[in-house]
């Protein structure tokens, strides 16, 4: 072939590449314009992806947060009902204990059982008052907090203050209060063979000038859990029953039955490690299975012998 032809060939197939560049070049544009917006989907933030919920379009970021203000709600919803239970089993306590009857003696309706609160009331007498107390009432209640026992009582010594902005018992009183020896009988017989639950009850039993196996006592102000509410201390019933029973006691004179009635219930609240503590102490007594079948043999060669004498 001549150069010419090859030459005019050449300018031909520029021309053609030159016509269809441009075409190539936008569909590169379109097609990097369509990966870059691709990766724009890609990199997008989930809260501008849309979902559809129940016809309806919901963003992610929504439906999270509703997620969160639901479980949220739960659990302040969890809350309020622990609350509201904790609250209603203290005032079905109270409801359902009957009113106070002071000075009733040993009540005809009310049943023992196995465990008991008591509480005593003190007195000042004689020349130094704040020394020295007497026993001025008695009050004692069953496991659901039923009254069970009354009674005020005459004390013995001469009465030099009978600090009634605490005990609540004064002079007025005493017209139809027992003597000591009688509801100290009382008492023993009632308590007789029961878990006594008391409250710092090492005075209540000074006071009654009576005894009671430690096996069978429980003392709230012992109880280790409670005892950091004082900061390892003695803490008073009325702190306690604050801050465990939600119940406020001794706002003005003291109520033996009141007290009575809030040390039961802080006993039953943690009656399980009240048993483990106690357990600890005094684990219970189980016979060996040799000793009760020696016991038998005994016997048995006791009859023995006895018929053959006879014979």
């Amino acid at each position: 072939m001549e150069l010419k032809s090859l030459s005019s060939n050449w300018k031909r197939l520029q021309q053609t590449l030159q016509q269809s560049s441009p075409a190539t070049s936008q569909k590169r544009k379109s097609n990097d314009s369509a990966r870059h917006e691709s990766v724009k989907r890609r990199r997008t933030p989930s809260s501008a992806i849309t979902t559809s919920k129940g016809g309806k379009a919901e963003t992610r970021e929504r439906t999270v947060k509703r997620r969160k203000m639901s479980t949220s709600a739960t659990s302040d919803v969890v809350h309020e009902v622990k609350e509201k239970l904790a609250a209603t089993s203290i005032v079905e306590v109270k409801a359902e204990t009957p009113a106070a009857k002071p000075n009733e003696g040993l009540s005809s309706a009310a049943e023992i059982g196995k465990y008991l609160a008591v509480d005593c009331e003190m007195v000042g007498v004689g020349p130094n008052p704040d020394h020295d107390s007497a026993l001025a009432r008695v009050s004692i209640v069953n496991y659901n907090g039923d009254q069970v026992y009354d009674s005020f009582v005459r004390p013995k010594e001469m009465v030099t203050d009978w600090r009634t902005h605490v005990s609540g018992v004064s002079a007025k009183h005493m017209i139809d209060a027992r003597s000591f020896e009688v509801v100290q009988r009382d008492v023993a017989k009632i308590i007789d063979g029961c878990v006594l639950i008391g409250h710092a009850i090492r005075n209540d039993f000074d006071a009654l000038l009576l005894s009671h196996p430690k096996r069978d006592i429980r003392d709230t102000s012992r109880h280790p859990p409670y005892r950091k509410f004082s900061g390892g201390g003695s803490p008073r019933l009325k702190v306690l029953a604050s801050e465990i029973l939600g119940l406020e006691i001794q706002e003005a004179a003291h109520s033996s039955i009141e007290d009575a009635r809030a040390t039961m219930l802080l006993y039953r609240r943690d009656k399980v490690n009240f048993e483990r503590e106690h357990a600890k102490k005094w684990p219970v007594r189980v016979a060996p299975e040799e000793n009760m079948e020696g016991d038998g043999d005994a016997k048995k060669m006791r009859k023995s012998k006895k018929k053959k004498g006879r014979k």
